[in-house]
């Protein structure tokens, strides 16, 4: 059983409501592919650094496949309407138009793409790497590939790079600036709220909560929280394993907080999954311990997995900022 995910809002109200006004203003400036009328790309382009290299490419492209979840929400964002994405990666809110649209062809996903639609899509410029990144060759032979999927090693720091490299790619730097700043806010709060605390960063998968460090350990690169599973060879290079992690591990090691990755809640295909604070409070070995007592449970976003963005980044961070605060 596990715990229910809390609903996703703005992060701040000033802030989401600037990038709203300056999405819509860079809708008529950049090229959907949704829109009809459009005018046709200026013929400009822009050189930018990718993660395999110094790139020029086209600016303010018409023709765009998305295929990194990691960029699919700043790039809404940015006001940009795409011809082809893997719609199953899709977050289940704030992709109805994309998903609804028969005009924006469906790639498939990561462990299949169709490299035939994609190229049927006749895109000017496709954002790869991060889940294809093994695809980057063969999606070349079809257009220019950018890859400017954040780095493991610096994730947080690098989102923001991303972030401004697709808004010079888009022409849209002030909506890009913008969701850089709210990133930058949330983690200077959610900083300032924690102070050396222990935390096992959880992941519900499969009915059972395990370790998830592997993939949720970003969130502490700016934060004074300690994993207290850092160092420990738990076999957690994925979430998709099991790492044998027991309750009882869990116990020993009695952490003050738990933040939680629902990968079930992102990954379900109608089949009935166990909420993760359903799944965390059946657990008997963890029933004293503080963080149950204390509800010091925070669970992420439940597209978090499919998510992985700057907005996602941002809203975890203010998550943890006000769950901090409040004890």
């Amino acid at each position: 059983m596990s715990i229910a995910s809390p609903l996703r809002r703005p992060v701040r109200l000033a802030g989401a409501a600037a990038v709203a006004l300056l999405a819509l203003s860079a809708c008529g400036e950049t090229g959907g592919a949704a829109d009809a009328d459009a005018a046709p790309a200026s013929g400009a382009e822009v050189t930018i650094e990718t993660n395999n290299g110094e790139m020029t490419v086209p600016q303010d492209p018409e023709r765009v496949v998305v295929l990194d979840n990691t960029a699919m929400e700043t790039v809404r964002d940015l006001g940009v309407a795409p011809v082809a994405v893997p719609k199953q990666l899709l977050p289940s809110v704030g992709f109805a138009e994309w998903l609804e649209d028969d005009a924006i062809l469906d790639v498939g996903t990561h462990r299949e793409p169709n490299l035939e639609i994609i190229n049927e899509a006749e895109p000017d410029l496709i954002i790869g790497g991060y889940r294809f990144e093994e695809y980057t060759e063969d999606l070349s032979d079809i257009a220019p590939v950018v890859d400017v999927a954040p780095d493991d090693e610096r994730y947080v720091e690098s989102l923001k790079e991303q972030t401004t490299t697709l808004g010079e790619i888009f022409a849209a730097e002030d909506v890009a600036a913008q969701l850089v700043a709210d990133l930058e806010s949330a983690v200077e709060e959610a900083a300032a709220a924690t102070d050396g605390q222990s935390v096992f960063l959880a992941v519900s998968s499969g009915g059972k909560i395990d370790n998830g460090a592997g993939r949720i350990g970003r969130l502490l690169e700016p934060l004074d929280l300690v994993d207290v599973f850092a160092g420990e060879d738990l076999d957690d290079e994925s979430v998709h394993q099991d790492s044998g992690l027991a309750p009882e591990t869990v116990a020993q090691a009695d952490p003050d907080w738990l933040i939680v990755l629902d990968r079930d809640a992102a990954t379900a295909t109608g089949e009935e999954t166990t909420p993760a604070r359903q799944i965390i409070e059946a657990q008997e070995a963890w029933a004293d311990l503080d963080f149950m007592t204390e509800d010091r449970i925070i669970v992420l976003d439940k597209d978090f997995y499919k998510r992985e963005g700057i907005a996602a980044y941002t809203e975890a961070f203010t998550q943890i900022a006000e769950a901090f605060d409040a004890r």
